[in-house]
């Protein structure tokens, strides 16, 4: 049933074990919170942004990418031209800042403009959103595994003391509804696959994560990077040896990519250039000046010059591994095209592009290749869970247990406190990540559904402290409220209008879309989604397609906008603070 062989689970083993030696080497070699969080500060920058570029693409974009090019087509490739953008703004408008602080948790900057009440919200929506990121991505990294071994639940039977993997829907059709992590069937002890695999991943990532603090975390994501992109390459290579050449390579707009115009003034258009450049631009400005993740990565090198060589680091390897991917999504396209007896009766093209990657990384590479890509898979995820851990412990100790505390601790006391913290957080992930299952849409919709719905309204936070100085508290939060709030909207249209039209009676055409029933592959369940009619171009009929009335690639361009000009009229309308009111927040 699994297309990987002895020697790929080899390859595997030995690296967590090498990430787990990684992270108990560097372990030794610390002494204090510093050297934990932002190892010393005098870090390599280009090992920094290849870290960067680790942590924020991971598993999520080794999976979306390609199965985003393969399905709905290679418009996200317009992101790369955002680049250019991205660097000024982050390299020297908010790099310099953050240098100047030097602080352990970049949210220490907003108490000196904003208040300690700030503070805690930045500090706060940023634990939900690398929480959710992290459950998110071990969660997409577990249903990958399940592909390549092609088993959805292993069973346990206590009468024969044997065990068995199979798929739902097999001979045993209660195997159809298994729920969450186990049930008992008859003597059976039946074990669903996803949470095993999760739960694995977090054990490994979480360890070296919590031995070997910032340094292990750089130097694993490194080796991760490579990995990631030497897969890749593979797969690129294998597919032109079976085509002898470039042949799949698309030389027209291929029957399988939905429509990417420039622009649409309609807001259900799934995907357009313009909404692609506008999102990532504002992913990734609100990521790196905003993220804990970044601006711990920005203060362990020596100062604003480095810092900005590894955001330039970051977004070439970044630019270099996107183009890569999204010929994977075409090289995998045109390989299933010419071989569709290679996937299962039920899985298609279209359907499953997300899958596809996993697919023919477990049954049509050669024996070695497999291990080193699926390692590559887990290395990607690990990077994310390890980066995430480790910056979720920083603002937890220092926004919250240092700030609020009213007694000191020793050095030796704190880093023994932060890492059973962490290890208390990848718990915490991996419990979470079984929930993710029930968030609509491909890999690239699920992502800026859920974890990117707090990133823009944490950047305008930094935003009014770094920028309006008459910013008011009271503005900046009910600015932030409104913001998170229009993200949702937005992230969650669909599910909105299913639920005014069935609870409230509204109709569904008042949002331009339809309702229509769709399955659950899984379950068998059955349950109502909004969706637009459209043509499709292969048969020449129109029939209903899943769509939200709003796409998912205006959350954070939106929620941004609509966080800036209320926090900026109402804090214009608020009374003026005085410069004491501004010193006595900041004590």
């Amino acid at each position: 049933m699994s297309g990987l062989h002895w020697i790929d689970w080899l390859i595997i083993l030995a690296y967590a074990v090498s990430t787990i030696g990684l992270g108990w080497y560097y372990s030794r070699r610390q002494s204090s919170t510093s050297e934990y969080f932002v190892g010393g500060g005098n870090m390599n920058p280009f090992l920094i942004g290849v870290s960067l570029f680790a942590t924020l693409l991971s598993t999520i974009s080794y999976l979306s990418m390609p199965g985003e090019a393969a399905g709905k087509g290679p418009v996200t490739l317009m992101g790369l031209l955002a680049y250019p953008v991205i660097f000024f703004v982050v390299g020297y408008l908010f790099i310099p800042v953050f240098m100047r602080q030097r602080a352990n948790s970049a949210y220490e900057l907003l108490e000196q403009r904003l208040g300690l009440s700030v503070r805690l919200l930045g500090a706060s929506m940023f634990l939900v959103l690398r929480l959710v990121w992290m459950m998110l991505l071990v969660y997409l990294a577990a249903s990958a595994m399940t592909v390549m071994l092609g088993v959805d639940y292993w069973a346990f039977d206590f009468d024969t003391w044997s065990m068995e993997a199979a798929r739902f829907g097999g001979a045993n059709d209660a195997n159809a509804e298994l729920p969450g992590l186990f049930r008992w069937h008859g003597s059976q002890l039946q074990i669903a696959s996803i949470p095993v695999i999760v739960l694995v991943t977090g054990i490994v990532s979480v360890i070296y994560t919590t031995l070997g603090g910032l340094r292990a975390v750089v130097m694993t994501d490194f080796l991760q990077t490579v990995l990631l992109f030497g897969g890749a390459l593979l797969v690129l290579a294998t597919v032109t040896w079976h085509f002898g050449g470039l042949g799949w390579f698309p030389t027209t707009w291929h029957s399988n990519w939905d429509s990417q115009p420039v622009f649409s003034a309609d807001p259900r258009t799934r995907v357009t250039m313009v909404g692609t450049f506008l999102s990532i631009v504002t992913w990734y400005v609100a990521t790196s000046a905003g993220d804990q993740t970044s601006v711990q990565r920005f203060m362990a090198t020596r100062d604003a010059t480095t810092a900005r060589r590894a955001l330039a680091t970051q977004l070439c390897v970044g630019g270099m591994v996107v183009i890569t991917l999204h010929l994977v999504g075409m090289a995998l396209l045109s390989f299933y095209q010419a071989n569709p007896g290679s996937l299962p009766a039920d899985m298609s093209i279209k359907a499953d592009a997300d899958k596809l990657f996993p697919r023919f990384v477990s049954f049509e590479l050669p024996i070695g290749v497999s291990g080193l890509v699926v390692a590559a898979m887990f290395a990607a995820a690990m990077s994310s869970i390890d980066s995430g851990v480790n910056s979720i412990t920083a603002v937890v100790t220092t926004d919250f247990f240092d700030r609020l505390r009213q007694t000191p601790t020793s050095e030796k006391a704190n880093l023994r406190a932060v890492k059973f913290m962490a290890l208390g957080i990848g718990i915490i992930v991996v419990l979470g990540s079984t929930y993710m299952k029930y968030i609509p849409g491909n890999i690239t919709a699920v992502t800026n559904k859920t974890a990117n719905l707090v990133t823009s309204p944490i950047f305008a936070l930094f935003f009014f402290a770094l920028f309006v100085r008459f910013a008011h508290p009271v503005g900046v939060w009910i600015a932030a409220i409104c913001g998170v709030a229009t993200a949702a909207v937005i992230a969650f249209s669909g599910p909105l209008v299913v639920l005014l039209s069935t609870s409230f009676g509204w109709d569904p055409g008042t949002f331009g879309v339809e309702l229509m029933t769709r399955v659950d592959p899984a379950t068998g369940a059955e349950f109502l989604a909004s969706a637009v009619r459209e043509l499709n171009r292969s048969t020449g009929q129109f029939e209903l397609v899943p769509r939200d009335p709003i796409s998912f690639q205006w959350i954070g361009p939106v929620s941004l906008a609509v966080n800036v000009i209320i926090g900026t009229g109402l804090s214009w309308l608020l009374p003026r603070r005085s410069l004491k009111d501004e010193v006595s927040t900041a004590m």
